[in-house]
């Protein structure tokens, strides 16, 4: 089981980790209205925010739930569809 993670945007608030997408990128989003999306970025210099459009976010989190299939790995399959369903229909 994977914990909820948040972080703190200097301007947007308290943000909500929606998915990885890599091995030092995370999508999150806004924490109420699930409306502004961020690719963030850790690096050894410190943390870097992308905003990114909705379809954006939306084709990353899809290419995430095909990964998680093949995967085989349907605990977070299930739980990140639940998510894109909530954000995106």
């Amino acid at each position: 089981m994977t914990a909820e993670q948040y972080l703190n945007h200097p301007t947007f608030g308290l943000l909500y980790g929606v998915c990885p997408l890599d091995e030092h990128r995370q999508l999150f989003t806004t924490l109420y209205a699930q409306r502004l999306f961020f690719v963030v970025t850790q690096r050894p210099e410190g943390v870097e925010f992308q905003s990114i459009s909705r379809t954006d976010a939306r084709m990353l989190i899809e290419q995430r739930l095909r990964s998680l299939r093949r995967l085989r790995k349907m605990t977070e399959y299930q739980s990140l569809a639940a998510i894109h369903h909530q954000a995106f229909l």
